[in-house]
């Protein structure tokens, strides 16, 4: 009788060990079916959002380390400052969700050069489509400030750009991606485009007045966190090497989707309960502030319930005051960025954007 009551209570264990985990690699195959499989229609938004506007970004990851946010899975939104988080979380896995295709299309730009790339110089030089200096392994000790340096100091280079297009196209041709011509298209416009402007590439809207203000490629990269450290993923080769190694794995995976749709974030739940994982970080930058514009935030709360979480998560989020500073507004910065328990999030019942942004945030340094 003890030994059948010590098996029932075994069971339940069993069972959870069982369970799967987030696997160490994807194949190319799997990778282009979770990011099809998750994703929903395209929708539209007003900017060629190929570089972040947020000059606070990288005060988040202060807050990462004070209160101990770490490993986990990773779901955020936008360009490439989230490979900057993913450098300082470590997460096992990363989802990057986005209303825009032409998001998605991005990172496979950026895959493609993480994977021809075997240190930062010789990813710079493929972004920006610059000769690739000699002995790139000498040049992994040196700045980033002084990789830039190099990348923009180099002439415009006609071949050395045709060979950074040429290292795109074999790397797509090798994914498992559906991509439609028009998808080769626009992977090459937005290459062309960091080619051009190099690192004084900045944000572009349509249909708005551009703001003088917003920082451009350069500032971003060479950004700190709230202890003057610099932060970016470019930084370091460790941080850089990081990343290569997650989506050379293919465990960064770009999704389109809505946050207040009701497939993408859901289907990325279902996916980590499935292999026990909780997400530590969910940055939403400040999507939710046009959430608020119609009735979609309800919808938006639930899908957040619905992302395995425990109580060390959080969301992250950037707010733009524009006239109306946030307490932890930082003087010479356009953007502040908040940390909030996802849990406190949850229980909290916020009648408006500046309500959402004004309570229940975590202090930072």
């Amino acid at each position: 009788m003890w030994r059948a009551a010590r098996i029932l209570l075994w069971l339940p264990w069993a069972a959870i060990a069982a369970r799967a985990q987030v696997p160490d690699f994807l194949t190319p195959g799997q990778f282009a079916a979770l990011s099809a499989e998750f994703s929903e229609p395209s929708g539209f938004f007003d900017t060629d959002n190929l570089v972040s506007n947020e000059d606070s970004y990288l005060h988040a990851v202060t807050g990462f380390a004070k209160y101990g946010v770490a490993g986990g899975a990773y779901v955020g939104v936008g360009p490439d400052q989230n490979f900057s988080y993913i450098a300082a979380l470590k997460p096992h896995i990363a989802f990057i969700v986005d209303i825009r295709r032409d998001n998605l299309l991005e990172h496979l730009l950026f895959k493609a050069l993480f994977a021809r790339a075997s240190n930062r110089v010789e990813y710079l030089c493929f972004l920006f489509g610059k000769p690739i200096p000699g002995d790139p392994v000498g040049w992994s000790r040196k700045s980033l400030e002084e990789l830039l340096d190099y990348v923009s100091g180099q002439p415009a280079d006609s071949r050395a750009a045709e060979r950074a297009h040429g290292v795109v196209r074999a790397e797509l041709r090798r994914s498992a991606m559906p991509l439609t011509p028009k998808d080769l298209e626009t992977i090459r416009r937005f290459h062309s485009t960091f080619i051009a402007s190099g690192p004084a590439l900045k944000l572009t809207s349509y249909g708005r007045p551009e703001r003088e203000d917003y920082p451009d490629y350069r500032r971003l990269l060479l950004e700190t966190d709230l202890n003057g450290r610099p932060a970016n993923y470019l930084a370091r080769e460790a941080d850089f090497r990081f990343v290569k190694s997650l989506e050379d794995r293919n465990l960064v995976i770009p999704v389109v989707g809505d946050f207040a749709g009701t497939h993408a974030l859901a289907s990325i739940g279902d996916y980590l309960k499935d292999h026990s994982e909780h997400v530590s970080v969910f940055y939403t930058s400040n999507v939710e502030q046009y959430l608020f514009r119609g009735t979609l935030f309800a919808q938006f709360t639930s899908n957040v319930a619905h992302l395995p979480h425990d109580s060390g998560s959080v969301i992250v989020r950037s707010y733009f005051g524009y006239g109306r500073p946030h307490p932890q507004w930082r003087r010479g910065y356009l953007s502040v960025q908040l940390l909030q328990r996802i849990d406190v999030f949850m229980k909290g019942r916020y009648a408006n954007y500046r309500d959402l942004v004004s309570r229940d945030y975590l202090t930072l340094p």
